[in-house]
């Protein structure tokens, strides 16, 4: 699931072409996406309370926004989610298919494991990723339980691949361990679209504050 902060000198702008998380399609699919329920979750409401309300916490500091625009990993991460969800809905198109007719057993396993293994490439550059901007491969405040979650969709896709491999279990067991997985990560995919979210629209909260510096 920014550039460096000059108040009175970044332009709304600049900052949009600075994130790359936040432009173009994916910031109108955010829009759309925008109902996320988890808002402690999302970053958007982790704050003290003042007044009977809930502050939200800046989900990134001026340096850490610095080296996740700066981060490679950033474009990657970028590029492999969106070709995840592909996989996975394709996948899950197969696996429902199968399970409703017998049919196709082979190539729900295929999509399955090709799921598996996007998986586990997202979630080592997505480590790397977190260990450039925030000093730590999992479990980074910001990312805390978007982190718990993903080990237990990683678990998940595991134990599919174990069972399948093993054959300890028949193939519509195997099949309902995938759609376990997937649930799992539906979920986690939404806690990241969320946090997401959450960093635009404390983007656009910051190029109000500069443009407010400029103007006065």
């Amino acid at each position: 699931m920014a550039g460096p902060c000059q108040p009175g000198k970044l332009t709304v702008s600049s900052q949009r072409r600075q994130d790359p998380f936040t432009a173009g399609v994916l910031a109108r699919w955010l829009d759309a996406a925008d109902c996320c329920p988890w808002a402690v979750t999302s970053g958007r409401t982790s704050g003290p309370v003042h007044s009977g309300r809930i502050q939200p916490r800046a989900l990134y500091s001026p340096d850490e926004r610095r080296r996740r625009d700066a981060s490679p990993w950033t474009i990657v991460q970028g590029v492999l989610a969106p070709v995840q969800f592909a996989v996975f809905l394709v996948s899950l198109a197969l696996v429902l298919r199968y399970l409703g007719t017998g049919e196709g057993y082979a190539a729900a396993t295929a999509s399955i494991v090709v799921k598996t293994l996007v998986l586990y490439t997202i979630m080592v550059t997505g480590s790397i990723w977190e260990r450039d901007v925030f000093g730590r491969y999992l479990f980074a405040p910001a990312f805390f339980w978007e982190d718990v979650f993903s080990i237990l969709v990683l678990a998940l896709h595991t134990l599919y691949l174990g069972a399948m491999l093993s054959g300890a279990v028949d193939p519509p067991t195997q099949m309902l361990i995938a759609l376990a997985a997937y649930g799992a990560y539906a979920i986690n995919a939404a806690q990241f679209v969320c946090k997401l979210r959450a960093a635009r629209r404390e983007a656009e909260a910051a190029h109000l504050v500069a443009s407010s510096g400029r103007i006065a």
